[in-house]
């Protein structure tokens, strides 16, 4: 059943929105040729990730072997001691306790570098996570005490990449990559359940179950979707930025048999897709009911696409907005009327409301599909960048780099798309380094990739860069001091 607006209030809102927020901004074409079209921004994106990477491992914060494994830690009154005296082992946190640190080294891989991660659980409730790492994936399990333990890893296909990114299908992890010639993998997790952690496992390129490589010649994509309700999966972001493998669009391939991964067709229609969502929309505009929607994250602009006949795509909706810098990703609310997004670039060029400093994530009302519109903002109180991001029953877990995991209970959006309800209600900063800098952070990419917070246990996994995987797990989802107004908005 569809639902109506909640209230003739609320519609007055949206109605004045359109005029005093005025967010629902025009794509400058001009502006997007010059910049996104060609590749520019991505490239300039990608050299400042390797500059500071590259300092980062200068420093030596790639030599995992220097963090200690840790256990179980609670979080007393904003702090996590997981060493007494050690300013770099103390973790500033509020309703979240660390359960289990392993270091890259310990997962497998000496060169760390860690990317992407993404969960499973199995028909018997046993929880596993894939964790993208420089040479390949690692595969360890969070037991039910909250332990992470390694079990084995998976290569690269190709050559070793920092950028990894993956997602599920089933009982399949789909694993993509920036690195030439990688393709996408297809690996089975039941693989993993008769492992022994006494001595971990070295998978090879013959354990895949499938791999896609309609990516050629090139055969890199800079990230992964799926539908598992249709059964399908999308390369995105694929390079060079050329017709012959979808104009770095959405490059779908069939996982009906995930030994055979054929090619379905394209979404071209507006070029490079850095991140997106695809689904089957149940949201309240009926002239989409049921059908196939990918929500695209393209650089410059929230691109709506109807993806049903995938040589024949069609663009429902393409905005801008203030402060588009880089539009990196974002996720639907439960019942697809609203979606956050975050720009993963515009706390660096200090644009739009990010320009403090203070990681910004964008309110959409999409309960019109073809004329979204960007209703408000939340600003994060500690200084950072912001990165993937997820919703669970309208609560919004983020990896936000050096600031680490963030919670935010944004339930209030329906009723209040402004923004100004959200609260934050739990965090867990997995990167003191930086804990002393004017905002409590830096605006740097560094500390957390990505996190998986789907498990049932309610386990949370952490996949950080340097150091290497956490699991922490919530205490409480109250917003401590969540009757003040948030301090950013207007």
């Amino acid at each position: 059943m569809v639902r109506a607006s909640s209230s003739i209030g609320l519609l007055a809102f949206l109605a004045a929105s359109r005029s005093t927020f005025a967010k629902e901004l025009p794509v400058d074409e001009v502006r997007a040729a010059e910049l996104y079209d060609s590749g520019y921004m991505h490239e300039e994106l990608m050299a400042r990730k390797m500059d500071q990477f590259a300092r980062q491992k200068e420093a030596g914060a790639y030599n995992s072997t220097q963090y200690p494994k840790l256990g179980y830690v609670p979080c007393v009154d904003g702090i996590a001691e997981a060493i007494a005296g050690d300013a770099n082992n103390t973790f500033r946190c509020s309703n979240a306790d660390l359960y289990s640190f392993v270091s890259h080294a310990e997962l497998g891989d000496e060169l760390g570098e860690g990317s992407s991660s993404w969960g499973w659980t199995s028909e018997d409730g046993r929880e596993f996570v894939a964790i993208g790492q420089y040479q390949g994936t690692s595969f360890a399990e969070i037991t039910s005490e909250g332990q992470l333990v390694y079990l084995g890893r998976l290569p690269a296909y190709s050559e070793p990449s920092q950028w990894r990114e993956i997602r599920s299908y089933k009982n399949f992890m789909i694993i993509g990559s920036e690195a030439v010639g990688h393709g996408v993998q297809i690996f089975d997790m039941t693989k993993l359940l008769d492992l022994n952690s006494t001595s971990p496992h070295e998978f090879t390129q013959d354990d895949l179950t499938g791999h896609f490589n309609a990516l050629l010649p090139v055969g890199r994509a800079h990230n992964v979707v799926v539908n598992e309700e249709l059964n399908y999966g999308a390369a995105v972001g694929a390079q060079p930025r050329n017709d012959s493998i979808c104009a770095a669009g959405l490059n779908f391939f069939d996982l009906t048999d995930p030994s055979n991964p054929v090619s379905l067709g394209c979404a071209s229609g507006d070029g490079y897709v850095h991140d997106a969502q695809c689904l089957v929309y149940r949201g309240p505009d009926t002239r989409y009911y049921g059908t196939d929607i990918c929500f695209g994250y393209n650089e410059d602009t929230l691109t709506i696409y109807d993806v049903t006949d995938k040589n024949t795509t069609v663009i429902i909706a393409r905005v801008s907005y203030e402060g588009a810098s880089y539009t990196h990703q974002g996720w639907l609310l439960h019942d697809d009327s609203f979606l956050v997004l975050d720009d993963e670039y515009d706390e660096e060029e200090a644009n739009g409301p990010a320009a403090d400093g203070y990681p910004v994530t964008y309110v959409w009302d999409i309960r019109n599909l073809s004329s979204p519109i960007q209703t408000g903002y939340y600003k994060s109180s500690t200084k950072g960048i912001d990165h993937n991001q997820y919703v669970i029953d309208d609560y919004i877990y983020q990896s936000n780099y050096g600031a680490g995991l963030h919670v935010l209970d944004a339930r209030s959006i329906p009723t209040d798309p402004t923004g100004a309800g959200i609260c934050q209600a739990a965090f867990f900063d997995i990167y003191p380094e930086n804990d002393q800098e004017e905002g409590g952070g830096s605006v740097e990419f560094v500390g957390s990739w990505s996190s998986y917070a789907f498990f049932p246990s309610g386990y949370i996994f952490i996949n950080t860069i340097e150091r290497g995987g956490w699991v922490v797990k919530l205490t409480s989802k109250d917003c401590p001091g969540a009757t003040k107004p948030n301090r950013f908005r207007r």
